[in-house]
């Protein structure tokens, strides 16, 4: 087995339960002396810190939610004083102000121990050279990988994003044996390595990082043929940390070790917030028990997944997350069905002949919701004949008809004409918002 910290990540259930506690007493007694937020929040639902006396009466305190930070943006919700910020985050803000983090050099210290943790987890050792297609810059993903690497004594590219050519060409030069980045840019990177007419067989790629979005079983399994590597998936949200707040082992490759000596998880029902028992799926909730500049309680983190406390054929005792099926808030309601993309993204990756990149258009016609499913088939496909690909179309509506219950529309696009992206791939186009 390959660990980072051994003592910490296969700490005993009532060792590391016992931390936790502790660990939660000292950030609520922080938040509660130093973030005017949480001293009102708390004091509205009659809560002290001498109230949290078990890990259960964490259920007592409220929730954060994104629209907090973003009401207290730029520095309300730090708990440390600007001279101890050594480094400010920010989310993309797509959709009104960022939500912006800060780090101290202790929080620093924390995050690049655990992304060192999960590359070992991945399988990652000194002597490996990581290419990291994270972007650089406010957004969290390239600086967490990379300080990770280095923790770890690895040798790290930092390539971020964009100039898809040129990356394999660093890929194919300078022998990069890690691969970190976005799953879809992955498979941008496999279609472009072919028209360049390179093969990843021939790189000495074995293993690959893949996180920042939802993606399916099915998409692993086509990211592992076309670029010849070990394909494991990582999970982290700026708020939170950063990428590295949980990931899959190489061993199991089933389920994401959460840190549990750095965050509390917790799984939510998204409409009550009530909390649902192990193995059932509903939205994660997570507390940071460590952070030091923006600590946060009970974050609501929108994703949707479940919790197993199982124990782990790596020996890692700390409980595992499901793969993310997708957030709360970007679930499609069609018609009254509920739909994730990535459940469509499991079944189009099933059917041969069709390729990874697709896009969910959703439209409202006189009162009525209708979806239609761009994908795009391979070549050969796509030259057949019209009644062959009518068969294909008609195919792919009766499983998702079948299996997810909403009825579709399918369309069969030519290769490259789906829009590709060097960082999250834009899967939905929702056209009711504005109707």
């Amino acid at each position: 087995m390959s660990y980072y910290n051994e003592e910490f990540e296969t700490l005993p259930r009532q060792a590391l339960e016992a931390l936790q506690l502790k660990r939660l007493q000292t950030t609520v007694a922080r938040v509660y002396a130093s973030v005017p937020f949480y001293r009102q929040s708390f004091d509205r639902a009659g809560i002290t810190p001498d109230s949290v006396k078990s890990l259960t009466d964490l259920q007592r305190l409220p929730f954060t939610l994104k629209q907090d930070m973003r009401d207290s943006y730029p520095y309300g919700l730090f708990a440390a004083p600007m001279e101890e910020i050594v480094r400010i985050h920010a989310s993309s803000g797509t959709t009104g102000k960022p939500t912006v983090v800060g780090y101290t050099r202790k929080d620093i210290d924390t995050w690049s121990e655990l992304m060192a943790r999960s590359f070992a987890a991945a399988g990652v050792h000194r002597g490996d050279i990581i290419h990291n297609s994270y972007g650089y810059g406010l957004f969290t993903g390239g600086l967490g990988a990379h300080y990770g690497a280095e923790k770890l004594g690895a040798s790290v590219i930092p390539m971020s994003g964009g100039n898809t050519k040129k990356q394999i060409m660093i890929m194919k030069d300078f022998g990069s044996t890690v691969l970190t980045c976005t799953p879809s840019y992955s498979l941008f990177m496999a279609e472009a390595a072919r028209e360049e007419g390179i093969d990843f067989q021939g790189l000495k790629l074995r293993v690959g990082i893949f996180g920042a979005e939802p993606w399916s079983e099915a998409m692993r399994g086509e990211i592992e043929e076309k670029l010849n590597l070990c394909a494991i998936d990582i999970y982290g949200l700026s708020e939170i940390m950063g990428p590295g707040v949980a990931i899959e082992c190489r061993e199991a490759k089933k389920g994401l070790h959460i840190w549990e000596d750095h965050f509390i998880p917790e799984i939510i029902d998204p409409d009550t917030g009530e909390i649902l028992p192990e193995g059932e799926r509903g939205e994660l909730v997570i507390t940071t028990i460590t952070k030091e500049g923006i600590p946060l309680i009970r974050y609501r983190t929108r994703d949707i997944t479940s919790l197993t406390y199982e124990p782990c054929v790596c020996g890692r005792s700390h409980a595992r997350l499901t793969r993310m099926t997708g957030r709360s808030d970007d679930m499609l309601i069609v018609r009254g069905v509920n739909v994730f993309p990535s459940q469509i993204e499991s079944i189009l990756m099933g059917i041969e002949g069709v390729e990874p990149h697709y896009v969910l258009i959703v439209d409202r016609k006189e009162n009525l919701d209708s979806l239609e499913v761009q994908v795009e088939v391979d070549e050969r496909l796509f030259s057949d004949e019209v009644k062959v690909l009518q068969s294909l179309s008609h195919r792919i509506e009766k499983e998702i008809k079948d299996i997810l219950g909403v009825s579709c529309r399918v369309r069969l696009v030519e290769p490259q004409t789906i829009t590709r992206s060097e960082g999250k791939a834009k899967r939905v186009i929702d056209n009711r918002i504005n109707s």
